[in-house]
C-alpha cells in the first residue's frame, strides 16, 4: 500500500479493517447471487420446450 495513501488513511477517524470486512462481505454476497442467477439460467435454458407454434396452430386448425 502507497505511503501516501496510509498517511492519508491515519488523518481519518475510521475504523478502516470494518469497513474493508463490510465491503468484502457485500462483494462476496453480490458474486454469490450473480452466481445463481446464472446457475438458474442455465438450469431453465436446459427445461425450455422448443416447440413450433406454426405446428401446434395447424393441428388446432386441423381438428
Amino acid at each position: 500500500m502507497p505511503q501516501e495513501l496510509k498517511e492519508k488513511m491515519k488523518r481519518r477517524n475510521v475504523e478502516w479493517s470494518e469497513e474493508i470486512r463490510r465491503f468484502i462481505e457485500e462483494r462476496v454476497k453480490r458474486l454469490e447471487l450473480i452466481e445463481a442467477i446464472e446457475s438458474a439460467g442455465s438450469r431453465a435454458e436446459k427445461r425450455r420446450v422448443k416447440v413450433d407454434s406454426t405446428v401446434l396452430i395447424r393441428e388446432d386448425r386441423e381438428q
